[in-house]
């Protein structure tokens, strides 16, 4: 079991967002615990914190530096706390980790010998330093974007507010890994910085910090940072909460309030507008991340393009640059999966030239042979019609990019039937619309997509990507769609 997913089922068992951090600060400890040895001490409140958060929270946090400041004990501290943890409990190990060429190695300790789920990494090394770590199919990393202290604001604000340099990092660090691999760790004591971030990854894990200071207003931070499933934020449970003796009772009532608070946010439509009219964040395209990243790598362009068809449009939607782009490629294939797993078929086949390359990972993904019919035949060799191996009478589902005319994916289909296969099904990435697919249906196939182009349009218009002139060019073509 991946981390997300151990973190997802944890949150669903316990019903909480809350992750607790298992911190040996001496200056913090309660006095009931104060010992001539102060190891035993900090040992000893740190299983009390375990024994009772256990079934209320969904994640342990453990700081590294704390047990480091305290030398070889302090080390050997840590081992006897990640080991008092439940084995279904997901362990983030706050390490702020920022040196690269320690990266492999440290990677190889945290993952295989100490066996924590999940690191928290320094950005500013860039992606070679976070690469180590996400070789662990089964680990992930969360990224510092931002922190709370008022001496960080120089730097993290940088150049301006309104693009300041925290936002940079969320959206560089989109690009190292996919949000199975990749969260956010985000600092900070206002509502706003957390809403700017969640719009641009709105499907990124966010591990929240700092929010208890005076002042904040959990209700505010939930309904800025929940993403549009109603989760996506982990919530800290306040230190000096850990010191009190019934921590039981005091962190089931958080617990309690949270959960309600969060209920009321995902029913009340009109809490979102409470505090951020322009932008309800419960209320965005399941893919968002998605056609964000698509549209920040220059996969969707906007400007007079002339269409294979012929035909001009205000846009240009050029899929061949995500083979570049692991990530973002990993998502797409995702995307077809999801469609893919509810059809029937023997094999799948891609249509030349452009979707080859999602039809190949999505045969390694699915455990499904691949073929595909070629564009023209060759005058050599075997002069064959459709590539690789398969059998007359099977059934195939026809995987393409992009759905325009239909043209092009309907003659593919032609020549698979032509050499006796089924075809019924057409799964493509982008739907042009304006009934293309009732026309694959006059035709006797079904056809299914990820996007439409409207759904990607009026997304790119609520997240700023595109202005007003852009939308309503769009609008204007489109009108009626």
């Amino acid at each position: 079991m991946n981390f997300f997913d151990k973190l997802n089922s944890k949150i669903s068992q316990n019903q909480s967002l809350l992750f607790v951090g298992l911190d040996p600060n001496p200056e913090m400890m309660p006095t009931r615990y104060a010992s001539e040895n102060i190891i035993t001490g900090l040992e000893n409140w740190l299983q009390f914190i375990i024994a009772e958060t256990a079934d209320f929270v969904c994640a342990y946090k453990p700081t590294l530096g704390f047990y480091e400041a305290l030398g070889v004990p302090g080390i050997e501290l840590l081992l006897k706390t990640l080991a008092a943890i439940p084995a279904d409990m997901p362990i983030i190990l706050d390490a702020k980790h920022s040196d690269l060429n320690t990266s492999t190695i440290f990677a190889h300790t945290v993952f295989t010998e100490w066996q924590v789920d999940a690191i928290t990494l320094s950005p500013y090394t860039g992606q070679d330093h976070v690469a180590p770590f996400l070789v662990y199919p089964d680990k992930a990393v969360f990224i510092l974007c931002c922190t709370s202290n008022p001496g960080a604001a120089t730097l993290q604000q940088y150049p301006t507010k309104e693009s300041p340099l925290y936002l940079q990092v969320v959206k560089e660090s989109k690009n190292w890994g996919t949000p199975e691999q990749l969260g956010l760790e985000v600092g900070t004591t206002n509502a706003g910085v957390l809403a700017l971030i969640r719009a641009i990854a709105p499907e990124r894990i966010i591990m929240a910090r700092s929010i208890w200071a005076e002042g904040s207003n959990l209700k505010e931070i939930l309904a800025a940072g929940l993403n549009a499933n109603g989760d996506g934020l982990l919530i800290p449970v306040p230190q000096d909460m850990l010191g009190k003796p019934e921590l039981s009772k005091e962190i089931q009532s958080l617990h309690s309030e949270i959960n309600q608070t969060k209920t009321e946010i995902i029913w009340d439509g009109s809490t979102c507008a409470v505090w951020f009219p322009d932008i309800c964040f419960l209320d965005q395209h399941p893919h968002q991340d998605l056609i964000l990243q698509l549209y920040d790598i220059g996969c969707i362009m906007f400007g007079d393009f002339v269409q294979a068809s012929g035909a001009t449009f205000p846009y240009y939607i050029d899929l061949r640059k995500i083979i570049s782009n692991p990530q973002v490629f990993n998502q797409v294939i995702i995307a077809y999966e999801n469609i893919l797993k509810n059809l029937t078929f023997d094999r799948l086949a891609g249509i030349p030239y452009g979707s080859l390359p999602t039809a190949t990972g999505l045969s390694l993904r699915l455990d499904c042979p691949m073929i595909f019919p070629r564009k023209e035949v060759k005058a050599h060799g075997t002069r064959k019609l459709i590539e690789g191996d398969f059998y007359p009478g099977e059934t195939v589902v026809v995987v393409d990019d992009i759905l325009i005319s239909g043209k092009s994916v309907m003659e593919g289909a032609e020549k698979l039937k032509s050499a006796g296969l089924n075809v019924k099904d057409i799964v493509v990435f982008i739907d042009h619309e304006q009934g293309v697919k009732d026309r694959l249906q006059q035709n006797g196939y079904l056809g299914y997509s990820v996007l439409t182009i409207s759904e990607i349009i009026s997304t790119l218009y609520q997240a700023g990507r595109i202005n007003d002139e852009q939308f309503l060019a769009f609008t204007q073509r489109y009108e009626g769609i």
